[in-house]
């Protein structure tokens, strides 16, 4: 159910000012706070209102801007910081408490059985003073935690009422198999919704983001490109890939699909980084075909070698020909964009020169093109003006 029903918590506003790159101004909030909910996105989550002054106003800000998006911060779990995120008027507070060793002894200085005293006296407060606040607590370094106690102060803390229990593999620790084990533990002992907050350490985040969902959980939290603390969490981009790969018609429906290149881009710039190449659906090799028969294939059904269409993301496909193991389907493809008649056994000539040429030297597509006028009956000259290669579609 939930591979249907599930929502994102979109942290870039969080999780993603924690990326060593990010500083964003108040107005870069507001931009990516309006790219997000057009977007779709079910939740925003903010930084600690406690974080700086002008945290605090900016939570405060966003709160009021009525967007579709609900709109949450993330504290930590003490009544202090309770107090200041109820002032924000945000709809919901995400409180996060540490339960390993690591944290407890290093960061917390508690016991076990004090975490879930102080868990249980901060949300009884929180939910005392708004009872319609939506309410998530979350355990911090879950993977590294003794199931034995997560389980004492989830079940302590569901006795007072929270919508959201989280589940954080905050240093990227645990696998796919571990984290459907722990959720669909957790699953069988509570009612409310279950958010899982992955990180990226071991290159697992997105496989365990989707193995939690396979587990019962509700909620994912993600980021644009996956910015955040050290190597971040579950980009947003790539979440949506694994979604959009196991029901298309859901998450076209879901979001707006075409809006993803903009959110990318907007805060590649803001944080001073490029997309990365190989990026999930917006980097520049993501729908770039180049072996012969690949593209052969592709030209015949894009289906036979892409689970992803580019154009419900407002992308072009492209071929990539101008190289040793292109295919003379593709070079054919090409001809017929340029408007260069060529019969088939011509552009098989072509094919072989290519890939003659190609073994000496490095080649670009204005060298194909050049060759494809030249094999012209009659021989004609390259215009100057370049004709772009263009978008990719079934014949």
């Amino acid at each position: 159910m939930s591979l249907e029903q599930f929502s994102i918590i979109e942290s870039t506003l969080r999780e993603g000012e924690q990326f060593v790159g990010a500083n964003f101004t108040s107005d870069d909030k507001l931009r990516i706070a309006d790219a997000l909910d057009e977007f779709g996105v079910e939740y925003i989550e903010l930084t600690s209102p406690l974080a700086s002054p002008q945290s605090f106003e900016d939570c405060k800000t966003i709160a009021r801007r009525g967007l579709k998006s609900k709109i949450l911060t993330h504290i930590r779990c003490h009544l202090d910081d309770a107090k200041k995120a109820l002032e924000t008027g945000v709809q919901g507070i995400d409180l996060v408490i540490g339960t390993s060793s690591y944290l407890r002894e290093f960061s917390l200085g508690l016991a076990m059985e004090q975490v879930i005293d102080r868990s249980v006296e901060v949300l009884t407060w929180l939910r005392a003073q708004s009872p319609d606040l939506i309410l998530r607590f979350s355990t911090e370094d879950s993977f590294r935690s003794e199931e034995a106690d997560l389980f004492r102060v989830y079940l302590a803390v569901d006795r007072v009422g929270v919508n959201r229990f989280g589940i954080a593999d905050t240093v990227g620790v645990a696998t796919p198999m571990r984290v459907y084990r722990l959720v669909s533990g957790l699953r069988r002992m509570v009612k409310a919704d279950i958010e899982f907050h992955g990180h990226n350490d071991s290159g697992c985040a997105i496989a365990n983001a989707f193995s939690a969902l396979e587990g019962g959980a509700t909620h994912i939290d993600t980021s644009i490109l996956g910015i955040g603390e050290r190597n971040g969490i579950t980009p947003l981009g790539g979440l949506i890939a694994r979604m959009y790969a196991t029901n298309p018609a859901l998450i076209k429906k879901k979001y707006r699909l075409k809006k993803l290149r903009k959110l990318d881009e907007m805060v590649a710039t803001m944080v001073g980084v490029g997309i990365p190449f190989n990026n999930y659906i917006t980097g520049v090799t993501a729908f770039t075909h180049k072996a012969g028969i690949h593209s052969k294939a592709i030209l015949n059904n894009p289906e036979t070698y892409e689970i992803l269409n580019p154009r419900d993301f407002g992308i072009t496909r492209y071929i990539s020909i101008a190289h040793k193991l292109t295919g003379w389907n593709a070079v054919k493809d090409r001809a017929e964009q340029l408007g260069v008649g060529l019969t088939d056994d011509q552009i098989k000539d072509v094919t072989a020169h290519i890939k003659a040429l190609a073994d000496q030297k490095r080649i670009d597509i204005n060298d194909v093109d050049e060759l494809l006028f030249r094999w012209a009956d009659p021989p004609t000259e390259m215009p100057d003006e370049k004709v772009a290669p263009a978008n990719v579609n079934a014949k």
